[in-house]
């Protein structure tokens, strides 16, 4: 068959998607077509058979969105089975007077079999079925959806800040945060289409019972005055077609109402039903013991089954031993240590000289498990993405994060250094989890008070089972690995200065020799050395500008080193180069800058004490300084207010002098001189600094 394509509906490619009309469509024929009896027969075997398939289903889904299909499945089969009754009551109302067998084999051997023919059997029978069905399973399963419903809307903005939290502290790529992004918008519309889906079962519950009472007295009607059949027997078979037809549509209502209950009350887990039901309700030998004891003393109660119950409770007792057995681990003797001779003792030598780690990481004794590897170690695959995310963002490749444990710390503290230096320090208890405040939080959590490590921010740290209600509450809720891992990376953020030491540098020249040969051989060494490169990117990074676009960087440099050696003229020209990437840092996705701009008589005085002073501002005059350091505080502030970044727009030679002079008092200022700014970015000034000076 060279050559010759087949149509998609014959390969089985289209055939998926066709399924679903079909089905209505089918539904919808039954309703108005004659169907009989035999297909009547093959329908109602269909829908047990799909009834049973959804409860075995839902019971070993291990979540509820592994069955996201159910509010769907759940309101064709309503409609099926109300399509079913439609036909059956037309077969039945039209063909009952020639017997029994009249609406199909299904229908006849429910009302023989399973109610023994006996026509008041079956009314009973199909009364406390409906009863069931209404009152107990489907009303139960309607409100644990409604409920569902309303806490997963209110914990989606907790559930969405922690997703949030992980992608900035470089636990998950931007892939796995769109998708539990999408997993928790999901759950809301599932548990929502669930509270609606239920209605439908309680309305085919009332259904059922109305069409039952019309097919018998439909049906005594019928055949007394259409078909001249005496009271008796128009009785006896006209209800016994009602009732088993009845039954036939409301077993598998019952089987679809329990599968309901069971997807929506289950609570989240990673196994499925009959796991946890085998391990949490038969897994503690105690309560076994327990109950075969009361069984075993009900069963000495004269006029009682003795030999059930005492079965029954030798069966629990010996399960019992079997579990608490099998629980029990051999103690293995230790293996005896071997003598091991004192060694001499040494002279001192280089080899003790221990370097100094560039990072490290000193955990207490309670947070090892974070850290060891056999015991999972989650913050060891966290750090690994760190990294990861600083390269990718800032440009370079951070030193490895050296860790060991510090008796010398409290059992849940740790602290972070850098050259041997303590930079940052914290406390986190493994197994809780930190519920941090971000300022709309609409309630209070029991637990010690503190603040997050990294940004201050207050926080509660809460036990496991608190924390749904703080997501709930509007709390962005991390675990103890969490908390190190972002405290870690606000830390290599804020130092990545010091973190381009020479080694790293000449990696990443290395790795650009390999990218682009032609790039770098020109600059370094001929033109400028190792060190003023380094500077000039230490320059950048301790204002916050990333180095990834070393192309431009490089091209920069080698146009105007043979002017100038001076790194901090050599940093102002990359910054001009690198202008469009960090107005973007700084105000991503919009074409309006809102600015913070000098007063023109303040300009002056600044450039004059420039000009005296040098580029260190070392003399600008004392209450100048405090003025701008005053002035400059207060339009941070109405800029943060207002939402927008603090930048503050100078002149080009103003920029590296205020930069330096600001970022000791006010760290969150950004300053940009004009040159800085692209040309298709409008300038909105927002605030003025020196207006009253």
């Amino acid at each position: 068959m060279n050559g010759l394509k087949l149509p998609a509906w014959l390969t089985g490619q289209g055939v998926k998607p066709m399924i679903a009309p079909i089905i209505v469509v089918i539904i919808l024929a039954m309703m108005v077509l004659p169907v009989p009896a035999f297909a009547l027969d093959i329908f109602f075997s269909f829908n047990i058979a799909l009834s049973i398939i959804v409860l075995l289903t839902a019971l070993y889904t291990v979540k509820p969105l592994d069955f996201m299909v159910f509010p769907t499945v759940l309101l064709m089969s309503t409609m099926l089975r109300l399509s079913l009754n439609v036909a059956s009551t037309r077969v039945v109302l039209t063909e009952g007077h020639t017997g029994t067998d009249a609406a199909g084999k299904v229908i006849e051997a429910f009302g023989h079999f399973l109610i023994g023919g006996n026509y008041l059997v079956g009314i009973v029978v199909f009364i406390i079925l409906t009863i069931i069905n209404f009152t107990v399973v489907t009303k139960g399963a309607g409100r644990i959806a409604e409920v569902g419903a309303r806490f997963a809307l209110d914990a989606m903005p907790g559930k969405q800040m922690a997703i949030d939290a992980d992608l900035n502290a470089g636990m998950i790529g931007e892939p796995e945060a769109r998708q539990r992004r999408a997993e928790v918008a999901q759950e809301a519309e599932f548990y929502g289409a669930m509270d609606g889906a239920s209605k439908y079962v309680r309305g085919d519950a009332v259904a059922g019972i109305i069409v039952t009472i019309i097919n018998m007295v439909g049906g005594l009607l019928v055949g007394m005055l259409q078909h001249d059949m005496d009271f008796s027997s128009a009785m006896k078979t006209y209800t016994l077609l009602a009732i088993g037809d009845g039954l036939v549509a409301q077993i598998p209502s019952l089987i679809i109402s329990t599968a309901a209950g069971v997807v929506v009350s289950r609570v989240a887990s990673d196994r499925d039903i009959g796991g946890q039901l085998v391990d949490q309700l038969f897994g503690k030998p105690q309560v076994l013991y327990i109950a075969g004891a009361v069984i075993g003393c009900m069963g000495l109660i004269p006029g009682m089954p003795n030999i059930a119950f005492l079965m029954l409770a030798a069966l629990l007792c010996g399960g019992a031993y079997m579990i608490s057995q099998r629980a029990k681990q051999p103690a293995s003797e230790p293996a005896p240590l071997a003598a091991v001779a004192a060694p001499e003792l040494e002279e001192a030598g280089w080899q003790d000289i221990v370097p100094v780690d560039t990072l490290g990481l000193e955990v207490g004794y309670r947070l090892i498990p974070l850290v060891d590897k056999g015991q999972g170690g989650e913050l060891l695959r966290r750090i690994k993405g760190l990294r990861k995310k600083f390269a990718q963002e800032v440009g370079f490749l951070s030193p490895p994060v050296h860790i060991r444990d510090n008796l010398e710390l409290k059992p849940s503290a740790y602290r972070i250094t850098l050259k041997g230096v303590e930079v940052g320090s914290g406390e986190a208890h493994a197994g809780q989890y930190l519920a941090i405040n971000p300022g709309m939080v609409t309630g209070s959590l029991p637990g010690p008070l503190t603040s997050d490590p990294a940004f201050g921010l207050p926080a509660t740290w809460i036990e496991a089972s608190l924390r749904e209600q703080a997501q709930t509450l509007g709390y962005t809720v991390v675990d103890a690995g969490t908390v190190v891992a972002t405290h870690l990376n606000h830390l290599i953020t804020s130092h990545a200065a010091e973190l381009l030491g020479r080694q790293e540098l000449q990696q990443l020249l290395d790795h650009l020799a390999t990218e682009s040969p032609k790039l770098g051989e020109d600059l370094v060494p001929k033109l400028i050395p190792l060190s003023t490169l380094q500077k000039v990117l230490q320059n950048l990074l301790r204002e916050g500008v990333h180095i990834r676009d070393m192309r431009s960087i490089i091209e920069t440099l080698t146009e105007h080193a043979s002017h100038s050696q001076d790194a901090n003229e050599l940093t102002a020209l990359v910054r001009i180069a690198l202008g469009r990437a960090i107005v973007q840092q700084i105000f991503p996705a919009t074409n309006e800058l809102a600015v913070i701009t000098l007063d023109s008589r303040l300009e002056r005085l600044l450039m004059q004490a420039l000009h005296t002073s040098g580029p260190d501002g070392a003399g600008i005059e004392p209450g100048l300084a405090d003025t701008l350091v005053t002035q400059a505080e207060q339009a941070t502030r109405q800029q943060e207010q207002l939402g927008h970044t603090p930048v503050l727009l100078v002149p080009g030679p103003l920029r590296a002098l205020l930069a330096r002079f600001l970022h000791r008092a006010l760290p969150q200022i950004k300053v940009l001189s004009h040159a800085e700014l692209p040309d298709s970015k409008t300038i909105k000034v927002t605030s003025l600094v020196g207006g009253h000076t």
